[in-house]
């Protein structure tokens, strides 16, 4: 019998058929509410031959306890891989895998949804019609605007298209962009270099995993020496992509029109968040993929991976 841990609560609040596939293979099954901590994790890993995982801590502490138990495997519901230790899972022989581009068409619609919810200031409006307030306050067009794209992988491609459909102009950078994709989609304009994305966009979209490379890529010298346009500035990615006390320093002196962010430093929301009751930021609890649609699919392909591994052990 294998015992399985699920944390991800994506997958566990959304009915469908990842459900049904996973309820289907007969493992023991064990669900607690992520992301948990390193803390958290090191007590209860080896007893269990598998996780399907969300942006848990997997330290090289938490595998190693894992290895020492039944650990064989770690499945990211989701693509990225920022907190798994990777290079101990592979000294470990901890087998893992991840579910990439299956959630493109819902973060690129969120992208929008967060884009158009500023500039025409449906959440203020919102807002105000809840406690009856008749505040009319004049929006912007998005229209004829320069939409700047950092990572032009899979989201960056889906969301391209739908921002020329909506009369924007598209530039991208990527440190290794697809030409394919590029050669077949000639309104988007390849940067030559990410200063020339600070330098021309009226908006920004950071669309890059998270590592040392990446890291506070929005930081004090690209917003107060960098930009040249006051952008606004989306995180549909990693909070640490962001620095968020620099950009909130930014606001303040008229360098970045707004931020707009699905993802957090620390998550779930801190009481000590920074941004929180900034002006011109804009929040949402790290639901860019969470769609009827997505969340099956990134589930399906989770528990597929799992079964591919299992069939290993057996």
């Amino acid at each position: 019998m294998i015992n399985v841990l699920v944390t991800t609560t994506s997958f566990q609040d959304t009915p469908g058929e990842h459900h049904v596939l996973m309820e289907a293979q007969g493992w023991t099954l064990k669900v607690l509410r992520g992301p948990l901590t390193e803390k958290k994790l090191l007590p209860i890993i080896d007893k269990y031959d598998a996780v399907i995982c969300g942006d848990d801590e997997y330290t090289e502490a938490v595998l190693e306890k894992g290895k020492k138990g039944k650990l064989k495997a770690v499945s990211k519901y989701g693509v990225g891989l920022d907190k798994i230790d990777l290079l101990a899972a592979k000294k470990l022989g901890i087998s893992v895998r991840n579910c990439p581009a299956v959630n493109p068409p819902s973060v690129s619609e969120h992208v929008i949804a967060l884009l158009l919810s500023f500039s025409r200031n449906i959440s203020t409006h919102v807002h105000d019609i809840k406690k009856t307030t008749w505040n009319r306050i004049t929006g912007t067009e998005i229209k004829g605007k320069t939409f700047g794209i950092i990572g032009l992988g899979a989201i960056g491609q889906e969301l391209s298209p739908k921002l020329h459909g909506l009369g924007l102009k598209v530039l991208a950078f990527d440190v290794n962009p697809n030409r394919i994709f590029i050669n077949e989609h000639k309104y988007v304009e390849l940067a030559d270099s990410i200063e020339h994305i600070f330098t021309n966009s009226d908006i920004i979209s950071l669309h890059v995993p998270l590592n040392k490379h990446t890291k506070h890529i929005i930081n004090e010298n690209v917003i107060f020496k960098a930009l040249k346009k006051k952008p606004i500035i989306i995180n549909t990615a990693r909070g640490e992509l962001v620095d968020s006390y620099q950009i909130i320093k930014g606001i303040k002196q008229g360098k970045v029109k707004a931020y707009l962010t699905d993802v957090l430093k620390e998550e779930p929301l801190s009481e000590n968040e920074p941004l929180l009751g900034c002006e011109n930021v804009i929040i949402t609890p790290h639901v860019g993929s969470r769609t009827f649609e997505s969340v099956q699919r990134q589930g399906t392909l989770a528990v597929k991976n799992l079964m591919e591994l299992a069939e290993k052990w057996i």
